[in-house]
């Protein structure tokens, strides 16, 4: 009699695949949205689109977390990757001036272990529960040989909306508009091949050693988790606030400000007028020179908000009632032709 073969005998555990999903209905069943139709496991999610808006825009978004990815590997810490992953898309479309409402992720890897892919949900739920965003569904991929024993891949996906009358439009910038900023909590998820070459190969720092007084390790260090700017944005998007923003990723402070402007103007930044986070001059002394820094990190400023100066005023009242930290980082001016570069002068 021939040898029987099944799933498990190739690599796949539709057993494992219950068991999350088993896990995930337990980390999603305290979410609660009047617009929520069904529940985690079917073909697809059903969402309603809220009332109120006039005419709705329906805004979407996609993104992953690079190879910071390598770091989680690394630590063993997989409860805030997760979190990363949701706040590139929902920062995204934000910039959109969209609300975003719900989000999809995707997880992939070669041999699926439920605990660690729980952790990575987990921190996934608790990034939309932060700003009022329904975890709608996801794929995970079991794929044997793909990927590297104990390593993943993550892709996510956010859907909002946003009012026609409330997009931004980049005709509205004006010269001497000003550039108020949000400050990010480190890194975040961008230029994360070059800041771990430079920490750990050029300092030669290992991923456990102490990074501060603090007692964190260069590994959680690391792996600070990507801020989330819905909370503090969306109303000022919505009290018509805001020209334009730029949600700094990759390509930093050079290539991400010149798709908020019109053609003919610029952003003129300030680098003396925020504190820049202590791992941005370590990878600079470690040998990257000002301009690489610029156009491949945030250097401590994960949000741009593009502000007439009579708005000025009440944006700053409202992030102040907030309790959020911000900086008014720089103003826009004419360029010639159609340039839109950033002018910073980073020595």
């Amino acid at each position: 009699m021939p040898n029987t073969h099944d799933y498990a005998s190739a690599g796949v555990s539709i057993d494992a695949g219950d068991a999350l999903v088993s896990e995930i209905k337990k980390i999603t069943r305290a979410q609660k949205s009047p617009y929520l139709m069904g529940g985690i496991g079917g073909f697809g999610g059903l969402f309603a689109l809220p009332p109120g808006y006039r005419e709705p825009i329906l805004v979407a978004s996609t993104d992953g977390v690079g190879t910071k990815l390598k770091i989680a590997f690394s630590t063993g810490i997989h409860d805030t990757i997760g979190w990363d992953l949701v706040a590139m898309s929902v920062n995204d479309i934000l910039v959109c001036g969209a609300k975003p409402l719900f989000f999809l992720d995707y997880f992939a890897t070669g041999k699926l272990e439920v605990a660690t892919a729980a952790k990575v949900v987990q921190g996934i739920y608790d990034a939309c529960s932060s700003c009022n965003v329904v975890l709608l569904g996801g794929e995970t991929a079991e794929l044997p040989g793909f990927y590297q024993p104990e390593e993943y891949d993550l892709a996510g996906f956010a859907v909002g909306v946003v009012d026609r009358c409330n997009l931004p439009d980049t005709a509205r910038v004006c010269a001497k508009d000003v550039v108020i900023a949000l400050p990010s909590s480190g890194l975040h998820s961008n230029g994360y091949s070059l800041a771990r070459k430079m920490i750990l190969d050029v300092l030669g720092l290992s991923i456990d050693a102490p990074w501060d007084a603090s007692g964190r390790t260069v590994g959680q260090e690391l792996l600070t988790p990507t801020r989330i700017y819905v909370n503090q944005v969306v109303p000022l998007i919505e009290d018509g606030l805001i020209q334009s923003m730029v949600h700094v990723t990759g390509g930093g402070l050079i290539e991400n400000p010149p798709r908020s402007v019109p053609p003919g103007l610029g952003m003129d930044l300030e680098p003396s007028a925020w504190p820049v986070p202590e791992i941005f001059g370590r990878i600079q002394d470690a040998g990257v020179t000002p301009l690489e820094m610029a156009r491949t990190f945030n250097c401590g400023l994960g949000f741009l908000m593009v502000v007439h100066p009579g708005d000025e005023s009440a944006v700053c009242a409202r992030l102040n009632a907030m309790g959020e930290t911000f900086h008014r980082v720089g103003t826009i001016s004419t360029r010639p032709g159609d340039d839109r570069s950033t002018r910073l002068d980073w020595t």
